[in-house]
């Protein structure tokens, strides 16, 4: 018996919660693109997405066709629904292909994996993964040979947990191409983050900055979190997925054990709904802030961590958390009851310090909560 069959399905109340939840998200996704169409939007503003405030950069674009890409896979193939979103996936998709070789960011694994990939899973075609694995050679290029990891967009001497959600593109290229330099670059880096950035409880670090001349590690740092020494939530559900999806490509147990002990902190310190404050080590009058985008990655990372991880008691807890997260979300945070807001899940956080999308919807955890509860509701 494998442990995937061990780990039990959801109730018949809460798979219906999470149907619900899901023709909710659809219905929001639907209004968003035909209120605004051709628009990527990153975060609401008193729950609206269109607003004038700043994007920082442009790492979201990826996440709503995303969303439009597990719609059109649930939907009953040939069906009207079906066609719907297939079609306005197609045509948030088709926009993002010249970013393939965007090397001002290094977000290419969240605008090309939930997007083109999802799509060559649904309809193979190699023009499709040919995006991918250009893409993921663009990724490659912000390796820094003294250091050994991809520097984030901010400077070559930074180093984001960020990126463990992105390196993945980088194993993909090296798995479709046989290249074993972008497989040495895409390991090299995740064992530079496992170093400096996963600290010894499996907490984790938002930055890592080095010396450029000799590669050195300086010191941890932050542009999110509260300082360099505390554990920004949303970077440690980063972590905690991604060195999943590592695990997964490369089938190393040094990063299945460092994506256990992030999820094993997340278990540990988050309160029991599963909704961890925007930084476990904020202080009194900032840590009622939760962050929900926070919890929807860990829910899906945990579910991810469930089919992967060889222990079935392990198995069965990331299974169990996950679900109770979702459950907190769907029935606490979702935008059900509020007709003017525009975002599926409110409590989300971009970005505290600027200001930015403080409490709102935010991309990222919509696409998350949406995959979440896909993956839920297949298992």
């Amino acid at each position: 018996m494998t442990v995937q069959t061990m780990i039990p399905e959801s109730s018949a109340q809460q798979r219906q919660l999470f149907d619900e939840a899901l023709q909710f998200a659809a219905r929001q996704v639907r209004r968003l693109i035909e209120r605004y169409p051709d628009f990527y939007p990153m975060y609401t503003h008193r729950g609206r997405w269109k607003h004038d405030l700043p994007a920082w950069t442009r790492w979201c674009d990826g996440f709503l066709p995303g969303m439009m890409w597990i719609f059109c896979r649930r939907a009953e193939p040939g069906s009207a629904e079906a066609n719907y979103w297939r079609q306005q996936a197609v045509r948030y998709t088709r926009p993002l292909e010249r970013r393939k070789h965007d090397r001002e960011v290094h977000d290419l694994g969240f605008i090309f994996m939930s997007t083109y990939r999802r799509w060559h899973e649904l309809e193979p075609d190699p023009a499709l993964e040919s995006v991918i694995v250009e893409a993921g050679r663009t990724m490659a290029l912000r390796y820094r040979e003294k250091g050994r990891y991809l520097c984030s967009f901010v400077a070559e001497n930074s180093l984001f947990i960020d990126i463990m959600m992105n390196v993945g593109i980088v194993f993909y290229a090296a798995e479709r191409t046989g290249d074993r330099r972008l497989r040495e670059i895409a390991t090299n880096h995740c064992l530079t983050t496992r170093r400096y950035l996963v600290r010894g409880d499996g907490s984790t670090a938002h930055e890592g900055l080095f010396d450029t001349e000799t590669g050195e590690f300086l010191r941890q740092s932050t542009h999110q979190g509260w300082r360099g020494d505390s554990c920004w939530s949303r970077g440690l559900a980063w972590a905690l997925y991604g060195f999943g999806t590592v695990y997964d490509y490369t089938r190393d147990p040094r990063f299945l054990a460092t994506a256990q002990a992030c999820a094993d902190f997340y278990l540990t310190h988050t309160p029991a709904d599963g909704i961890p404050p925007w930084d476990y080590d904020a202080p009194a009058d900032s840590r009622s802030l939760v962050d929900t985008s926070a919890a929807a990655i860990a829910a899906s990372g945990l579910l991810r961590l469930a089919e992967l991880a060889p222990d079935p008691v392990k198995a069965l807890c990331y299974a169990a958390a996950a679900r109770r997260i979702l459950e907190t979300l769907a029935t606490r945070y979702l935008a059900r009851d509020d007709e003017d807001w525009e975002g599926i899940l409110k409590g989300g956080v971009y970005h505290l310090h600027k200001g930015l999308g403080v409490n709102e919807s935010v991309m990222w955890g919509e696409h998350f909560f949406v995959e979440a509860l896909d993956r839920a509701l297949r298992t």
